[in-house]
């Protein structure tokens, strides 16, 4: 077992797409394994993002969809260039949130992936060229593949987290599980204050009920 604080490599890969070179390493430490993407320009650069197995495994599967739609785009026309995101996903993991925008400008087409934080403004990003985008998911999923221990697989399986922003409140809906089985963690955010209530499986339809009754109840009484 590995002391607190230490990590261990298990894997590395280097990719050169253009003019920039990243690394794909499998990394582990008491909390279990995760994939660090470091990124590192022709001017020496450097930006990196980590993320869990179960985030890289829908990571990986959303970037085999940006790469399908990215085939069926028309030449890019450096006269023209599309405003904003060509094509977007978000995915919510514990207490982050990972962006994946696909953009152009007059160098090309990249895909911008950012982590961030949900109790606060801390921002990582890596820029991978749009080309470059099915040999980074290919080396992404056999580390994942030959790495995986069994998170990435449920994550695949098990439902997607949500989330909703209800007035001036973020929500997040995680499902997690422990030794006692599945749960849902239900998480209210707002600037740095996080509260949390822990909803067992078993409970989930009762709970659904609650709330169907109350909407019930107000709309009835309207």
């Amino acid at each position: 077992d590995l002391p607190v604080g230490a990590q261990g490599d298990l894997a590395s890969r280097t990719l050169v797409l253009e003019s920039k070179r990243f690394y794909l390493d499998v990394k582990e430490n008491q909390r279990g394994r995760f994939i660090k993407i470091a990124e590192i320009s022709a001017d020496g650069r450097k930006n990196q993002i980590l993320m869990t197995f179960s985030t890289a495994a829908l990571f990986s599967q959303n970037l085999i969809q940006f790469i399908d739609f990215y085939r069926d785009l028309d030449s890019l026309d450096p006269e023209n260039l599309r405003q904003g995101e060509l094509k977007s996903e978000v995915m919510y993991k514990d207490d982050k949130k990972y962006h994946m925008d696909l953009k152009e400008n007059a160098r090309g087409r990249f895909l911008k992936v950012s982590e961030t934080f949900t109790r606060g403004y801390s921002r990582f990003q890596v820029f991978i060229p749009a080309d470059g985008m099915g040999e980074f998911q290919h080396n992404l999923g056999e580390l994942i593949d030959e790495y995986d221990n069994g998170d990435a697989e449920e994550a695949l399986s098990a439902p997607q987290n949500k989330h909703l922003r209800i007035e001036n409140k973020n929500f997040y809906f995680d499902i997690k599980r422990n030794q006692q089985g599945r749960y849902m963690s239900i998480s209210e955010v707002k600037g740095n204050f996080r509260n949390s209530i822990l909803v067992p499986e078993s409970g989930w339809e009762s709970f659904r009920d609650v709330l169907d009754d109350y909407v019930k109840q107000i709309k009835e009484g309207d």
